[in-house]
Order: C-alpha cells, then structure tokens, then sequence
C-alpha cells in the first residue's frame, strides 16, 4: 500500500513510518519543506536498509493512495486547505490529536467536536477520513524489536476506509476495533488526554488500551 505521512518529520509521523515500511509498505514522509521530509526519510531508511521517500506535504498527498495525518491540531486549516485535491476520494487516516499543555484542560477539542471532524470539513465531503492511531506511544511504534500490546479503536463513516485503517494496524500487530461513527471521533481522541496523564503520573512511556470481551 502507498502511504503518505503528512507531518511525518515528527515522532508519531516517523514511528508509523517506520513500522510500516518495515511491513512491506511504500511509505513516503511529508512536510512542508521537502528537503526536510528528504532528510527524515533518509535518516529512517538507513538503519533497517527501508526504502522511505520524503516530499512536500502536497506531492505526498497527490502521489499515494492513503494519506495519514500526525500533524499539531493547531493550524491545520493552513496544511489541509491546499490539499484538498490530492485528497479527493482518498482515505485520508487523522491521527491528530487537540491536546494543549500547560494549561487548565488538557483536551482541548475544536468547534467541530474533535480534530478527524475538522480535518472532514477543511478536506471536504470526498475525502473518506478515519479516525485512528492517536493512541498508539510514539515510544511504542519506534521500538520495532516488539510487537505493541494495545488495541487499535477508530471510527468514521466510510467502512472500506475504516478497513483499510484496521488493515495498516494489523501489519503492526494490532486488533482493530470499529467505535462506529467519526462523530465519536471526540471520545476517542480524549484518550489520548488519557493515556498521557497516567504516563505523567506513573512515570510511563508507553500505556496503551485494550477492550475486554471481544475475541482475539
């Protein structure tokens, strides 16, 4: 599958890249500055001999078949926007989380009820997005040498595109669990409020979530 990792110069960004490419994946890595997003590539490929590209945000998008967002949750209008075209019928994954630190409440979601509803308006109604991997440790997806000991819970409305996500989560190991809808993107991304504030306390890197009840 061509994937492209929008914002992929980050530690989540690399993360997915890296366990993708590692899953036999064609993994190209975006950022706005393309010799950036060059660099990043070649800085991940060359440990495991993984073949990772690095382009502009624009011609990530516009080559692949998925396009997977781990960008700030501020300021996305000024990424998505002139991207609207690439992602026009493509499934289009965010794992954008509205977390602000420092302050009074740590979830801090967007007048559209969370960032994957955001993201659906700026793209608009062609684009197939899906919430998913917010969740996921950036600790735990760079540590390659085992398998990650969580479950992978996303939602949206396009149900081969919810496929399509579980399918990129099972090629890391993970169990994909469909909570329905995006408009219960909200939730899902307040786990990530979640998991961070045990980490904090605990003095953890990499707590994870696992649903009970369902078979393996």
């Amino acid at each position: 599958m061509r994937i492209g990792i929008i914002g992929g110069t980050g530690k989540e960004g690399a993360g997915l890249a890296g366990r993708w490419a590692q899953g036999g994946h064609d993994v190209t890595i975006g950022s706005r500055d393309a010799e950036r997003a060059r660099a990043k590539a070649a800085e991940l490929s060359g440990p495991a001999g993984r073949a990772i590209g690095g382009m502009s945000n624009r011609d990530a998008a516009a080559a692949v078949d998925v396009v997977v967002l781990t960008l700030p949750a501020s300021g996305l209008a000024d990424t998505l926007v002139p991207l609207q075209d690439a992602c026009r019928g493509k499934v289009v994954i965010s794992a954008v989380v509205p977390l602000s630190f420092g302050g009074g409440r740590l979830f801090t979601p967007p007048p559209q009820g969370s960032s994957a509803e955001e993201v659906q308006e700026l793209l608009g109604a062609e684009a197939r997005v899906v919430a998913a991997f917010h969740h996921i440790a950036a600790h735990e997806l760079s540590a390659t040498e085992h398998d990650i000991e969580c479950d992978l819970l996303l939602c949206g409305g396009d149900a081969e595109a919810k496929k399509v996500a579980g399918e990129l989560g099972h090629t890391m190991g993970l169990r994909a669990v469909d909570v329905g809808a995006l408009t219960n993107a909200g939730p899902l991304e307040g786990i990530t409020a979640v998991l961070a504030t045990i980490n904090r306390r605990y003095k953890l890197k990499n707590s994870g979530i696992k649903i009970t009840g369902l078979p393996a």
